[in-house]
């Protein structure tokens, strides 16, 4: 018998304006994300994968369809559930990593924590805190890092940051928008193997947005975009 999906997706249309012109990206988008597994989307430039990750993280809101987590519809939920849902139940990174160019790479990773809980929360817990931020730096092998800025790191380094930050919650599910999208191969490589390590040892989900057919290959289940639809292998709509 399967398991339920994690995340689940139904007809998925989103456009956006631009001049007086719309311009559709999604165009009824089907998903089903399993649990435990590495769901891969793989696509072109302008297909649609990057607008899809941005409404199953709840970035964004589609023009109609829904989105469901856990059986539980969340793309029409109150901006505080939004926001919980992001700083609790997922974790998510970026091509670009978004760091904030003034902290360390262990301030950084205590973000998400710094963002959940109340001023007085985080000082009577902040030891604590910066202990579990700490292990998830070690984790992903970057410690001996743990006081540089981000201009002090390599594109790998500060990937491997942006991950570290997004485990900090526990969640169950990751996000990865191109995650080896900005690197070299070998750095790009590196990534991939702490990605599935992840999945291995510690059951996380995760869906990864690329455009590389040779990453996709390495996913347990594979979705790809094209002209914002989710096709089959022979590149039809799929049903």
């Amino acid at each position: 018998m399967n398991e339920a999906p994690v995340l689940r997706a139904s007809q998925i249309y989103k456009s956006y304006q631009k001049d007086s012109i719309e311009v559709p990206v999604l165009r009824g988008v089907d998903l089903e994300v399993p649990p435990g597994q590495i769901t891969a989307m793989v696509g072109r430039s302008g297909s649609g994968k990057s607008t899809l990750m941005h409404l199953l993280a709840t970035l964004d809101r589609p023009d109609s369809g829904e989105v469901h987590f856990n059986g539980r519809r969340i793309d029409n939920a109150s901006r505080a559930e939004r926001d919980a849902y992001r700083n609790r139940d997922i974790g998510v990174i970026f091509q670009f990593y978004h760091l904030l160019p003034e902290l360390s790479a262990v301030e950084n990773v205590l973000a998400p924590l710094m963002i959940g809980r109340s001023t007085w929360s985080y000082f009577r817990h902040r030891r604590e805190a910066r202990r579990h931020a700490e292990a998830m730096l070690d984790r992903v092998g970057l410690l001996h890092r743990a006081s540089h800025k981000p201009r002090e790191l390599s594109g790998g380094e500060m990937q491997r940051t942006a991950i570290a930050r997004s485990l900090m919650t526990e969640p169950s599910l990751l996000l990865a928008d191109e995650p080896t999208g900005n690197l070299d191969a070998q750095t790009g490589s590196e990534i991939l193997t702490l990605l599935r390590g992840l999945n291995r040892d510690d059951g996380l989900t995760i869906v990864m947005i690329t455009h590389d057919d040779a990453i996709a290959a390495g996913a347990d289940n594979l979705q790809r975009m094209a002209n914002g639809m989710v096709q089959d292998d022979r590149g039809r709509s799929a049903a």
